[in-house]
Parts: C-alpha cells; sequence; structure tokens
C-alpha cells in the first residue's frame, strides 16, 4: 500500500468547500476529500480513506472514494481487495451493496479479470431474478447515469447486465455464449448497439448472412425509438457491413467444446428468463413473475443460481 505523509491539509476558504462539495468539519473523510479534490494528492487522500474507515468515519462513502481513487492511481488489484475485505463494515442496504459491486465490475474490467467480471454480473441476474434487485418489490428504481438521476425498470436492468455479461463473453472470444446472451438481451428490450455487437458476435463466428440480416435492422431505422438507436450505432452497423462485404472469413468456425456447452446452458436458462415477460408484476410475490421458473436451475449449477 502507498504510504505517504500524513501532513495536515492547507485550510481551504468555504468556497473551495463549496465549489468541490468538502464535507464540513475536521475529520479523517473531510481531510481525504480536500487532499483529492483539492490538493489533488491522490496517494494522500488514500491515506486519509484508509483513516477514516478506521475510525469509522463515513465508511460507506470513504471505500467507494478510495476504490475510485485507487482506480485512477492504477492501484486495481489494492483496490478489488480493500472492498472485498471492508464491504462487511458498511451499510448492508441493498443499493450500498450494489453501488459497491458497480465500482468492482469497473475494476474487473479495467485490470481484465473477465471471469470474475462474469461470476459478478451473474450474481447480479440472480438477485433481480429473485426480486431483490430494486426495493420494496417496485418495478422501477432510481439510479444516476452520466451525472443525472434516472428512473430504471426491471425490463431496462435486466437488458443492461445481459448486455454486459455479453460484452465480458466477447472478451474472452467465446462468441457461442455471448451471442445467446445478446439475442435474449434483444427480446427483453432491443437497440440498435446490443445488436451491431451481437452482428459482430456472428462475424467472429464467420456467419455472414445471419450477422448481414441484423445489420440490416440497424440499417432499416427498427431500432429508431429503442435507446441507442443513434448516429454511433449507424456508423458501427456500416462498418460492420463493409467488413462483411469485403468478404473476410469463411461459412463456419470450429467450435470448441466447452464454449458450445456454456453456450448451450446460456440459452436454455435465458429462455426461462424471457418466458412470459409481458406478465404484469404483482407486487405481492417477493420474486418477478418472469422469474418464476428459474428455481429448477438453481440446483444444477447454472449461469444465475
Amino acid at each position: 500500500m502507498v504510504q505517504v505523509g500524513m501532513a495536515q491539509p492547507a485550510s481551504p476558504d468555504a468556497a473551495a468547500h463549496v465549489a468541490h462539495k468538502i464535507p464540513s468539519g475536521d475529520g479523517p473523510y473531510a481531510r481525504a476529500k480536500h487532499y483529492q479534490l483539492v490538493e489533488k494528492d491522490l496517494d494522500a487522500s488514500i491515506v486519509w480513506f484508509w483513516k477514516a474507515i478506521e475510525t469509522g468515519d463515513k465508511v460507506d462513502s470513504a471505500l467507494k472514494d478510495m476504490a475510485v481513487v485507487m482506480k485512477q492511481r492504477g492501484y486495481l488489484k489494492d483496490a478489488i481487495d480493500a472492498i472485498k475485505s471492508l464491504r462487511h463494515l458498511c451499510n448492508p442496504s441493498r443499493q450500498s451493496q450494489e453501488s459497491l459491486d458497480n465500482i468492482l465490475l469497473d475494476l474487473y474490467k479495467a485490470s481484465g479479470r473477465t471471469r470474475e467480471e462474469i461470476d459478478l454480473l451473474k450474481q447480479k441476474l440472480r438477485r433481480i431474478f429473485h426480486g431483490e434487485a430494486f426495493p420494496r418489490g417496485k418495478s422501477t428504481k432510481r439510479a444516476r447515469s452520466h451525472g443525472r438521476k434516472i428512473h430504471v425498470s426491471v425490463k431496462q436492468e435486466t437488458s443492461r447486465v445481459l448486455g454486459n455479461l455479453a460484452w465480458a463473453y466477447m472478451q474472452e472470444r467465446n462468441f457461442m455464449a455471448a451471442e445467446a446472451v445478446y439475442r435474449k438481451a434483444q427480446m427483453v428490450d432491443p437497440d440498435a448497439n446490443k445488436a451491431c455487437n451481437l452482428a459482430l458476435c456472428l462475424v467472429e463466428q464467420r456467419r455472414m448472412g445471419d450477422a448481414e440480416k441484423v445489420l440490416d435492422g440497424v440499417l432499416s431505422g427498427v431500432y429508431v425509438e429503442q435507446i441507442g438507436g443513434g448516429e454511433k450505432a449507424v456508423r458501427k452497423a456500416e462498418e460492420l457491413m463493409e467488413r462483411i462485404r469485403a468478404g473476410k472469413g469463411g461459412d463456419g468456425v470450429e467450435e470448441d467444446q466447452e464454449d458450445g456447452v456454456e453456450a448451450d446452458e446460456m440459452a436454455e436458462l435465458l429462455d426461462v428468463v424471457v418466458k412470459e415477460w409481458a406478465r404484469p408484476y404483482r407486487r405481492s410475490d417477493r420474486r418477478l413473475p418472469v422469474f418464476e421458473e428459474i428455481t429448477p436451475f438453481c440446483g444444477r449449477g447454472q449461469i444465475a443460481c
């Protein structure tokens, strides 16, 4: 762990505190934020975040902020270890623990620990399946996107997690599993960006005809009313279409047996996920009706359990 001097921060004026949203007072957490935001001394801020955690000063915020700063400094393994070993000190509420999971996912992605990223995404799916990811049985929850507060539905959250899971499989070059997940994500909440990624999975499997059909939908404006149907997705679709027309790849790809098994299990489970998706949400049920049939898979070590 980085060791730096424990000098007191220069006394900031009130305007600096307001501008940088630094907590009032002279506690360890306030000092850590001062070093982070005003002094721009990230290593010193890490030391004071640790001290805040040790003394119980805004532990939840201190751990999350410390992990973010560690990521900025490139201490990815230290940040991951800190969250894993200290998260039990934080508020056990769904919102607090979910926030830590999201930071952990970013750290796994940044450090190339794809298998751990996949395992954590599966856990997030499991919580959605069992109605544990949304507060008090509600079908929407508040979240942040690019600094803005938004409302996210069960359908949108499921599709988002599935999209992230599929992308993680692509990083492992397990394109069969990625394809299965992308197809189910599109059944839940279709958008142009995931359609392009699905087409890329098909291109990587050298199934050019299938990829072309998917891209035709993007270019013909099928997703124009959907989130993600913007110019960026259209440009990506055009680039992929040019790649296909250049004749790269053959008609098929040799299947890795292990990848094939995982893809088959994925497809089987996700068929259950989207079954009867349109059924109304019953507030009296803790689990969402769309996932009621997931339990038989749990004993078989499948993806979400």
